[in-house]
Formats: C-alpha cells, structure tokens, sequence
C-alpha cells in the first residue's frame, strides 16, 4: 500500500497562491477592459464585434451561464453521501482559477495591440473553458485532491484552448453550443485521466460510493438550474437576433423531448418499471448537450425534438448498462458518468452537425465539421492521459482507496457518525507515527 501524502498544509496553499499571482502578473502585462474599438479578422468567430451595440448586452446570458458553472455543475455532483462539500466546494475553486487561466489563454490567439481587452463575450467564453475541467472533474469525483484537480484545471483549459483556437478559427467548424468542444473534450478527458487514476482496490465499489435521499434531492438543483439555464449555454456566442433565437428554441425544445424520452427509458430498463434518480438527474440534459453544435441552424424545431428524443435514449441506456462494462472491462471508473452525459450525447451533437451542414443547414463544410469532432476527441485523450500521468505523482495527495468518497480528508466536517471520527483518528495516529 503506497504511502499518500495527504496533508495540504503547505502544498495546496503555496500550489494555489503561486498560481494566482502568476496570473496576475500576467493579467498585469497584457489585460485591460474592453473600449469598443476592435479590429476585425477573428476567423471564425465575427461576433466577438457585436456587443458594439451595447457592451452590456449579453450581461443576462453571462449571468445564466454562471449560474449553470457555479449552481449547476457544482449541485449535480452533490448526489455523493459524504462529499457535498467537495462537490459543491472544489467546483468553486476550479472555476474561479478556470476562469481566469481560460480568460487568458484562449484570447493570447488574437491580443489588440499586444492586449486582451475583456468584454463580457470573453468572459462568457472564459466560463466555457472551465465548464471542460468540471465535466472532468465529474468523472474523478471523490478519488482526487484539490491540488491534483488545481493542476488538471491548469493543464485541461491549456490544451482546451489550443483546440478550440484549431476548430473556430483554422477549421472555421461550426460549434455554438460546444457539443464537440466542451462537451465530448471534457468527458473523454475526464475519462483518460480516470483511466491513468484507475484504482484495482475500487474495483468492487467502495462503501461511500453511493447516494442518501437527500444527497439526491441536492443534486436535483443542480440538474433543474441546468436544464433551465441550457438555452443560453447554447445561444450565448450565437449571431445576435434571429440566429440567437433558433439557437434558443432549438436547445429548449431538444431538453423537453429528451425529458421523456429519459424517464420513458429510465421506466423500461428499472426493476418494477420504477424511475432511477441517477437517469432523472443526468440524461434529462442529454438533449442539451446534443443539440449543442446545431442549435443555430435551420434543422427546424421537430429537427430538435428528434436530436432531443435519440439524446435522451442513449444516455439512460448509457447509465443502465455501458458504464459497468468502462468500469470492468476497460478500468474506466466513472463516478458522476460523465460519458452519457457529455460523452455520447457530445459525439451525437457533433454528427448531428455534420449532417446539418452537409444539409446546407448551415454554411461551412461537413469535411471541417468532422474533422472539428475527431481534433476535440483526439485532443481530449492524449491531453487527459498526459494530464493523469502528471496528477499521478505522489506528492500531489491522491488520496488513498479507503479515504474515497469522504470529506473528512480535506475539509473541517461538522459531527459526523463516530465511526468516522475514529477512522480519521486512526488515520492522524498512523499519520504521526511516521512522522515520528
């Protein structure tokens, strides 16, 4: 049994404050506000001019993405009996370091006059970036420590906005909703890193590896706040106007079809035809991320409604029967299933695109769509299996298997059973003796 170092008195606090002031230096150098005056030729992206109209105009689709990273994403995680606070707590930080490691990275490609001028457009963008690193985070949820997720979030938004940069703006693909950009790169970088993390001693599942009532309850904000907030996410960085508003309705009737379509299936596979709270809390977003990449074009509402219907489908059957076979047969151990939520729904959200262009649904080429897809995907593994690689060595504070799944080892927890505390005792006495 390897010896883990997780005391993160010193590392973490030196680890997240050296991270920060670097950024600030480098905020310093090159960032300054936005004044309306831009030069054009961004590639793939003309929009990054429209906020000219008025430079707080997509404000509210900011604010509806925000919640979606900080409430969403940080409340669905929360299904864990024993690791609420790391949930809803490291989704905190990962997203408030993400976001200003996304601000800058993905903005070095085109910098004004040697500057990024920050508009709310980039810091909607920059939000994005870090939506990639908390899908990740889903599928090693409760068997990293913060400082090992401090680094992925370091590295994931790096090699993230390398290929968003190749996507948008060499490939000139089509991919508003980031189905194939954030969606698919999140998941299967999150599952090569839980790969390279795999853990032979959690092969036959682990005692907090589960859910209580209420844990469940908790996660449901994070699923509803999602579910309502999913047509921004999809239209934020759309051509205003009309091509917004498709984008809007077509996210908004793919998430409705999707719900039935997850609690018919969830009905169909479950013991007695009861309804799995893990399908109602994950595959009623599939439609979402699977009308991502073409939420802005013409596929016609009922076009939605199918994307939103297949989404739906393939993600409950995803949960009831792929993800035992990653975890047994390929060492994929998925915590949150981040594959049939972002992972398949993702891929579909990018066949999907490429059909609609080869349509004529939209202008571009099905050769760059594809080829946007197989970048996301190909990026997403080998950057996740780097990234693991790294997040691997000792020092970083993985913590061992029987500490899995538990608060108790990086955060101050409130009376818990004392069957806890006295676990954690013996863990401080052993601790203390090898110091000794």
């Amino acid at each position: 049994m390897p010896a883990y170092a997780t005391n993160m008195r010193l590392k973490f606090p030196i680890v997240a404050l050296v991270l920060e002031i670097v950024t600030i230096i480098l905020f310093a150098l090159f960032v300054v506000y936005d004044d309306g005056k831009h030069h054009g030729g961004h590639g793939a992206k003309p929009n990054e001019t429209h906020h000219e109209a008025g430079p707080m105009d997509l404000y509210p689709m900011f604010q509806d993405v925000h919640v979606m990273i900080f409430i969403g994403f940080g409340f669905l995680m929360t299904f864990l009996k024993r690791y609420g606070f790391s949930s809803v707590g490291i989704n905190l930080l990962l997203a408030a370091f993400g976001l200003q490691w996304g601000l800058l990275l993905q903005n070095f490609w085109h910098l004004e006059d040697g500057k990024i001028k920050v508009s709310i457009f980039k810091i909607i963008n920059a939000d994005f970036s870090t939506a990639t690193v908390l899908i990740s985070f889903g599928a090693v949820l409760g068997k990293t420590s913060p400082l090992q997720l401090l680094i992925m979030t370091l590295l994931e938004i790096t090699i993230f906005s390398i290929n968003e940069h190749l996507v948008a703006n060499i490939l000139e693909a089509n991919d508003v909703g980031a189905s194939m950009i954030i969606h698919a790169y999140g998941a299967y970088f999150g599952l090569a890193v839980a790969r390279v993390l795999y853990r032979p001693g959690l092969r036959n599942g682990h005692e907090n590896d589960g859910s209580v009532y209420h844990s469940d309850l908790f996660a449901m904000i994070g699923t509803v706040f999602l579910w309502m907030f999913w047509p921004s996410f999809n239209s934020a960085i759309a051509d205003p106007g009309l091509t917004q508003l498709t984008a809007v309705i077509n996210t908004y009737l793919s998430l409705a079809s999707c719900v039935l379509s997850a609690y018919a299936i969830s009905s169909l596979v479950e013991h007695k035809g009861k309804l799995d709270m893990v399908h109602i809390q994950n595959a009623t977003l599939a439609g979402g991320v699977a009308v991502g990449t073409c939420a802005d074009m013409d596929i016609g509402p009922f076009g939605a409604m199918l994307i939103g219907l297949v989404a739906g489908i393939i993600s409950t059957l995803g949960f009831k029967y792929l993800s035992p076979i990653l975890a047994s047969n390929l060492g994929i151990q998925d915590t949150c299933g981040v594959h049939n939520l972002h992972g398949m729904p993702g891929i579909l959200g990018g066949l999907a695109g490429i059909v609609a262009v080869a349509l004529g649904k939209k202008e571009g080429h099905a050769s760059m769509q594809a080829a946007a897809l197989a970048s996301s995907l190909a990026f997403a593994v080998a950057g996740g299996v780097i990234t693991g690689l790294i997040m691997k060595l000792p020092f970083l504070g993985q913590p061992p298997d029987q500490n899995c799944f538990d608060d108790a080892i990086y955060w101050e927890v409130p009376e818990e059973e004392e069957e806890n505390e006295e676990s954690l005792a013996h863990a401080d006495h052993s601790k203390n003796k090898a110091e000794a």
